[in-house]
Order: C-alpha cells, then sequence, then structure tokens
C-alpha cells in the first residue's frame, strides 16, 4: 500500500516591517523530492490554506532546478482543517522563519501532532520545524517534547543569522523549557535525533537526513 505523508507549512510571511519570510525552500523541496522518488503520496497542507510564502532568502541564482520545481507546489497548499489527516502514516514539518509564528498556536496542528504521536505514526520535523510542536500536549496534558530527545535550530545558530532580536522566541531554549532533551551538533552540520515516532532535525543541512530517516522507518 502506498504510503501517505502530510507536509505541514507556514503561511507566515513577515519578521518586521521590510523583513520577509516564510518557509525555507531546500527543507520542502529536499523532503518533497525524497517522499515523492520513493513513491509516496504526498499533500501539502498549511494553517490557512492556499498560497504558502517561501522565503527570499533561501533563493539564489544557484538554487537547483529542482527546487524551484517544486516550489509551485506550494502555491495552492490545502487548508489544513481540511485535510482528511486519518489517511497519512507520517506528518513532517519542513522549517523557515515563518513557522515560530503561526505553527505554535494553530489548534488544528496541535491537535494532529498529539493523535499522530499517541497513534504511534511518525511525526518530524526540520529545523524551525519543530516551532510546531510547541503547543502540542499528549492526552495528560504534558508537552509532547517532554522527556523526548530533540533537535532544532539552535540558540547559536540564531544568533548567526542576526534575527535572534526579532523571533517570537529562541526555538532551542523553548523546547528545553518545555521538558525536552535537546541534542545539538556543531552549527550548520547535519544532525537527526529519533526518539520513538519523533524524528527531529537541527538545521537545512539536516533536511536530507531527516527525509531519509522518515522512509527507513515507513519503508
Amino acid at each position: 500500500m502506498t504510503k501517505r505523508i502530510l507536509i505541514v507549512v507556514t503561511n507566515h510571511s513577515e519578521i518586521h516591517e521590510g523583513k520577509p519570510t516564510g518557509i525555507w525552500l531546500s527543507e520542502f523541496a529536499e523532503a518533497y523530492a525524497g517522499f515523492t522518488d520513493k513513491g509516496y503520496e504526498v499533500t501539502v497542507a498549511s494553517p490557512l490554506g492556499g498560497k504558502a510564502p517561501v522565503d527570499p532568502g533561501s533563493v539564489a541564482a544557484d538554487t537547483p532546478p529542482s527546487f524551484l520545481d517544486a516550489q509551485r507546489h506550494l502555491e495552492h497548499t490545502a487548508r489544513l482543517d481540511d485535510v482528511d489527516a486519518e489517511s497519512y502514516d507520517a506528518i513532517f514539518l519542513p522549517g523557515g522563519h515563518g513557522t515560530m509564528y503561526d505553527l505554535p498556536g494553530d489548534k488544528k496542528l496541535q491537535e494532529l501532532l498529539r493523535q499522530y504521536y499517541e497513534k504511534g505514526k511518525l511525526v518530524a520535523a526540520v529545523c524551525h520545524g519543530p516551532a510546531g510542536l510547541v503547543g502540542a500536549t499528549l492526552s495528560d496534558g504534558r508537552p509532547l517534547v517532554a522527556g523526548k530527545r530533540v533537535s532544532a535550530f539552535t540558540d547559536k545558530e540564531e544568533a548567526e543569522t542576526t534575527l535572534d532580536r526579532y523571533v517570537p522566541f529562541l526555538l532551542e531554549s523553548k523546547l528545553r523549557q518545555l521538558g525536552a532533551i535537546f541534542v545539538a551538533a556543531p552549527n550548520w552540520t547535519s544532525h537527526v535525533e529519533t526518539d520513538g515516532n519523533l524524528i527531529t532535525g537541527q538545521n537545512p543541512q539536516s533536511t536530507v537526513a531527516v527525509t531519509e530517516a522518515v522512509i527507513e522507518r515507513l519503508g
């Protein structure tokens, strides 16, 4: 039976006036390609549906054509409330600073993350994508990440972007506050943590490894 992946992306497009943000294109494109090349069926959804913004900083003159081709799948995303989430085997959250603003408080996403995790389905996220895990709680009220080994964009990496003063919170610090066992590698190196059915990656360089970890688990 064909495996099905639900990719949830941000709709948020601005860090502050004059500073656009959105999805970091490689984190979406590399995962999308990895899943579809394996023959998986992929649905791209967002809290509001419609066109999902791409961070212009993630697109350059040398951006691979395959990334730009994948970008067209962000033009008409499904609205998360309209998705039949029961039929998917895994949920994947790519990053980009936009995720820090709308994913943590999205009630539908938090509901899906709880359901997926408690049913043993894969929950995966990379870079700023784990911001979506910040608001997720289990049925007993505990944070989903509490006591779990996780990785995400580190406070040191955020400082290097110089955006640490603008984002609503520092992701590593927030995950630690929620009781996560945060594991970091040197800045800008590929790093993945797998704890049960929770798979998280540190930064854009980790996307392929997270995707491969999901594929290895799903078969």
